[in-house]
């Protein structure tokens, strides 16, 4: 703002002040501040002078003193706060929890899925009126009937997996703005204003400052509320943001003396408080209640007028992908429920003649009914649930990885996007380089260093010059703090070349602060302070023998200008013709612009003290005739990790273009330095002017066709503004001169970037340097404000693609397999050797945690390796294809061997053809098994997408993966050996159970009848075992009225995995006539009821292991056999 003077500004307004409390302590009400802060120029000043006499008269109404400041004693604080309101604009709303579960909700996978688990769930819960099955015919129907009491699983489960995406999903988001937020309210409590209280200078939070304190205000500050200048010394403002007046609008106590906040001082343009014109002045004094809420709606409409990002690639992909599943998995559901209906009719009707019975309807349309259940079965098989959840927890698992990278990704789909980048468009300083000036050669005693010389170098008076000019002549408020950190760089406050001077005095071991501590700003006879217009800074000092000395600084060509002398080898003056001026142009400052340094003249001129004192306000005549005592050359320098983190880039396929606001010589300098531009390369560098005029016709209207043609080819655009850039990125994406659309990555800091940010594929924002208004229109944040940060993105970015793939692979070979066999099981045998319950255990265990395991491969350098995907190449590669129908068909060669010949190959009873409701076979149980491992291990597989040999490489570095791999292995193992684990679905609908029985008990004694009477030595061994473990157990038994046993067993059975809960056959109820020698009365009075029951079924166990646990009924009709009088096991009880 002004320059070494600093202003001081009594803050009258606060930007959200809503009480309007009691005012009688102080002499002016809030209503009487506001509408004092809307007046501009004179109508203000006639106002102060009206009502309060002048400025000091407004600081005693409101209890303050300009000098002193507020007292700073907490009560008079709250107190104010209550009367007058904080200085805090609160925060826009963040979505509820629910709104982003709705939103979570419109994705079109989980849609399909929705629809499916609700057939699913209808039909499971349908259940059809018996009829006489006799006259109807029977013809084997595969969904046995504890099959579709647990029907309602397959329904339930997919809804549940709809549920777990959802959660997930809106969580992640949630997570994500919460944590936006904490970066947002750190910035906020970061960002410190100096006030006056109780006579000590400090630094307060912006949100801290009240009505009545008194703050300093310096070059480059943002005001952060409403105040009044009580003093100030050549202030201007730029009011661009609130008025759209460009210039800089003079301040002063008698023209106008009214600040307004979120405006900048004498500078860029910037402004952190989102100040928007409609209010006019006070906008940020206005109560929530009037102007502002008007102003809310307006936005929020405008807001929702905005064109929506389209979706990301990979968004897009899946979706497509989904669709098409979908359809397939329809055709399938539908070919198969055609065949099995067309089987039964001709079956039931035609082969076995059989006519059409009124009181058969009922039957033949369960049958239907099952058919039809079997069709959804497999088009549930069909559709991947697994994949939201994989996508979902992919990015979920990368953005939290990149969080450690310094990236804070603000949303989702911005990490995945990064992968397919074709453009980053990056800002120069601060991105690309180090934002730290630094002086890094030098012309002094014309001698040109090119590194900083060794202080015994330089002659003794004219370094006197140096460190005294440099010293005065920089901003009080330029300084060079200690580091933060341990072993951190020092850190540079104020303005940044100012900061480079100071820090090249250090270099030459000097320190500056002795000089100012010797001349205080108080003691500077008259400033001309900095701008961009003059492009230098003078200092006037008034010696003590009443002679005066200007110092003087400046962008080198204007300058020397007015050098008439020079100082020489021996730090005389020496004459300085033109001619001389010209050669040092073209030796010394052109080589150094050629580098990309800023150059910088430092000059001297001494007013004797006999002439009468100049006429100061006459700068030109001032500032004339000057002696130059050094040129140098400062440069912000490339950050050392930005060449190679470029070379990368370029690698990778990613063109890397700078736009930056600095001139196009350091531009393409620095554009060298990072390898940006190389030697020899056809490539254009254009200034602002010069691309508009390209792109633009006649009328001044941006042509596409225009910027196509230079869009490929260039690579730095330097004095370019924010529209430029967003013109550029815009052009960018939307070219079609390739035939994919480009991906444009962008970084922005600034307020004016923020258009850019948001009409860039991915924007990213800087941490550090960014506004909040950048930060609001970014994708990504990087909180280290690196460009390597962006490097390690798009590797996040290829590696959640490359996941998401490789998760694809796994499970469209599962679900291949699956229909097919689902599809062919069930148009042969009437049935499908898997069933609902066993392939949602695939689906669903095996896929979330295949997902789990395949999303979570952490990135390596190779993903820069390849180019970009693009738009529009398949997200399922020919490579992929080949692995998945190459999986597909072996396993189906496996699965369906075993099917056909599992009996005769290991030997057991066959699966097939098994009546209804007949119990699991150990058949069909090799099937699921050897179905479900081979599905393991072609998770390994799946590691490896592009045709890589070796697909163990590096499995070890994912700890994740071999977890999930040994985990899902044990489980498989274990399910299969039934336990009683479903017990409570076992008892569901039965009231309780007389007696839970301990399980190796009831697991050694489950049999069939028909076995005792072959293997009658072995059974009465048995016999006598399990009799005395009953003798043991008698007064329990006795408790609970109940018997134990039904039957022998058989040799194999005993390390057979299936227990006594996989027989339908088996109830505890219905053995209470078996024993007679311990509870005669009570069992021989049921006995007569039971004894006439049907003969067992078949021995052959038509069902699988993962069901095994789920017999929700088990009838009468099919209880086992007791043992009837003659039996020999009768005989045996009775002699025992």
């Amino acid at each position: 703002m002004g320059d070494m003077a600093n202003n001081s500004v009594a803050y009258s307004g606060v930007k959200n002040a809503v009480k309007e409390a009691n005012h009688g302590e102080f002499g002016v009400t809030l209503a009487e501040l506001r509408s004092l802060m809307e007046l501009r120029a004179t109508d203000a000043l006639h106002k102060i002078q009206e009502c309060y006499g002048d400025v000091q008269g407004i600081c005693t109404k409101l209890k303050t003193s300009p000098n002193e400041g507020l007292s700073g004693n907490p009560a008079d604080i709250e107190r104010r706060e209550a009367v007058f309101g904080k200085n805090f604009i609160p925060p826009k709303k963040p979505k509820t929890f629910l709104q982003l579960v709705w939103e979570a909700l419109q994705d079109v996978t989980l849609i399909i899925l929705e629809i499916a688990a609700v057939v699913s769930l209808g039909l499971s819960f349908y259940q059809p009126p018996g009829g006489n099955e006799a006259l109807c015919g029977s013809v084997n129907v595969g969904e046995e009937e504890e099959e579709s009491e647990a029907g309602w699983i397959e329904g339930a489960a997919i809804l549940l997996s709809v549920v777990c995406v959802v959660l997930v999903t809106a969580f992640n988001d949630w997570s994500k703005e919460k944590q936006f937020r904490g970066l947002q309210s750190r910035i906020e409590q970061e960002q410190k204003f100096t006030v006056i209280r109780g006579g000590q200078v400090i630094q307060i939070p912006v949100a801290d400052i009240i009505v009545g304190d008194i703050a300093q205000v310096k070059y480059g500050d943002l005001l952060p509320a409403d105040g009044i200048l009580i003093q100030g010394n050549d202030l201007k403002i730029d009011e661009s943001s609130l008025t759209g007046e460009s210039d800089h609008v003079k301040k002063s106590l008698d023209r106008d003396p009214m600040l307004l906040s979120g405006k900048k001082q004498d500078g860029a343009v910037e402004n952190r408080n989102k100040a928007k014109a409609q209010d006019g002045a006070a906008m940020e004094m206005q109560p929530l209640k009037s102007e502002d809420g008007v102003d809310g709606d307006e936005k929020d409409k405008k807001r929702s007028n905005l064109p929506k990002k389209e979706k990301s690639v990979l968004q897009g992909k899946l979706t497509k992908l989904a669709v098409q599943i979908g359809k397939a998995g329809l055709l399938m559901s539908a070919i198969t429920v055609i065949i099995l209906v067309l089987y039964f009719v001709i079956d039931t009707f035609w082969v076995q003649k059989r006519p059409w019975l009124a009181e058969c309807t009922p039957i033949y349309i369960q049958y239907f009914v099952k058919f039809f259940i079997i069709g959804v079965t497999v088009l549930v098989v069909a559709v991947p649930e697994g994949l939201p959840l994989a996508v979902t927890i992919s990015l979920a698992y990368s953005v939290k990885k990149m969080m450690r990278d310094n990236n804070l990704v603000r949303h989702l789909d911005a990490c995945e996007t990064m992968g397919n980048a074709t453009a980053i468009c990056s800002d120069k300083t601060g991105t690309l380089t180090m934002n730290r000036m630094t002086v890094v050669q030098a012309y002094i005693s014309e001698k040109h260093y090119k590194k900083i010389p060794a202080p015994e170098a330089i002659p003794e008076n004219i370094m006197a010059y140096l460190v005294t000019g440099i010293s005065v002549n920089c901003a009080y408020t330029s300084k060079i703090l200690p580091p933060e950190k341990e072993g951190g760089l020092p850190r540079h406050v104020g303005n940044k070349t100012e900061c480079a001077l100071l820090g090249f005095l250090l270099d030459l071991k000097r320190d500056y602060q002795d000089v100012r501590n010797e001349i205080p700003e108080e003691k500077l006879h008259k400033v001309y302070t900095f701008n961009s217009v003059r492009k230098s800074m003078s200092t006037v000092l008034k010696n003590s023998d009443g002679s005066f000395r200007i110092f003087s600084k400046g962008a080198s060509e204007i300058v020397l200008k007015k050098c008439f002398k020079i100082l020489s080898a021996d730090g005389e003056p020496k004459v300085f013709r033109p001619r001389d001026r010209d050669d040092i142009v073209k030796t010394v400052i052109e080589p150094m612009a050629s580098e990309g340094l800023r150059t910088i003249c430092l000059a001297f001129r001494d007013f004797p003290a006999g002439e009468p004192e100049p006429e100061w306000d006459n700068e030109n005549d001032i500032v004339t005739g000057l002696t130059c005592i050094a040129v140098v050359g400062i440069e912000d320098p490339v950050r050392p990790e930005v060449p190679d983190a470029i070379k990368k880039c370029q690698r990778a396929g990613i063109t890397v273009r700078m736009v930056t606001g600095d001139n196009i010589n350091t531009a393409r300098a620095i554009a060298l330095k990072c390898g940006i531009l190389n030697p020899g390369e056809d490539f254009l560098c254009l200034e602002g002017k010069d691309f508009n005029r390209r792109i633009r016709n006649e009328k001044g209207e941006i042509e596409q066709e225009r910027i196509d043609k230079i869009w490929p080819k260039l690579r730095v655009l330097a004095r370019s503004s924010p529209t430029d850039k967003h013109t550029l990125v815009k052009g960018i994406i939307d070219s079609t001169i390739f035939d994919q659309r480009q991906v444009v990555a962008v970084t922005g800091d600034g307020t004016n970037d923020g258009p850019a940010l948001k009409k860039a594929d991915v924007g990213f924002a800087m941490g550090i340097a960014g506004t909040d208004v950048a930060k609001e229109a970014s994708d990504i944040i990087l909180t280290d404000d690196n460009f390597t940060s962006i490097v390690k993105a798009v590797m996040w970015g290829r590696n959640v693609y490359d996941s998401i793939s490789k998760f694809l692979q796994f499970q469209l070979t599962v679900n291949v397999v699956a229909v097919i066999v689902a599809f062919t099981g069930a148009c042969i045998t009437q049935d499908s050797p898997l069933k609902a319950v066993q392939m949602l255990w695939v689906n669903l265990i095996m896929d979330t945690l295949a997902s789990l395991a395949l999303a979570t491969e952490p990135p390596t350098e190779a993903l820069l390796l390849r180019k970009p995907y693009g738009r529009n190449k398949p997200l399922i590669s020919r490579t992929m294809m080949k692995n998945i129908l190459g999986h597909a068909f072996y396993q189906l060669v496996v699965v369906f061997t075993l099917l056909f010949a599992g009996e005769k190959i290991f030997d057991i009873d066959s699966g097939r053809n098994a009546p209804l409701h007949a119990p699991p076979s150990e058949h069909y149980t090799i099937v699921f098994n050897t179905f479900v491992m081979m599905q393991l291990f072609n998770e390994i597989n799946a590691r490896k997408i592009h045709g890589e040999r070796n697909v163990f490489e590096g499995i070890f570095n994912n700890a994740i993966f071999c977890t999930i791999v040994l985990g899902t292995f044990v489980v498989q193992l274990i399910s299969t050996i039934p336990t009683s684990r479903l017990k409570f679905l076992k008892e569901a609908g039965h009231g309780t159970q007389k007696e839970e029985i301990p399980e190796e008990e009831l697991a050694e004694d489950v049999e069939e009848i028909d076995h005792a009477e072959r293997e009658l030595r072995r059974g009465q061994i048995l016999w006598f075992r399990g009799l005395n473990r009953i003798q043991t157990q008698i007064r329990v038994v006795n408790a609970f009225r109940s018997s134990l046993y039904e039957g022998l067993e058989k040799p194999e059975t005993r390390s057979s995995i299936h227990n006594f809960m996989t027989h339908p056959e088996f109830r505890i109820e219905d053995s209470e006539p078996h024993i007679p020698l311990i509870d005669d009365t009570d069992a021989e009075d049921d006995a007569p009821t039971k004894r006439n029951s049907t003969p067992p079924p078949s021995p052959n166990k038509n069902n699988n292991a993962v069901d095994s646990g789920i017999h929700l009924t088990t009838d009468m009709n099919k209880s086992a056999t007791s043992s009837s009088p003659g039996s020999p096991l009768h005989s045996l009880e009775t002699s025992l």
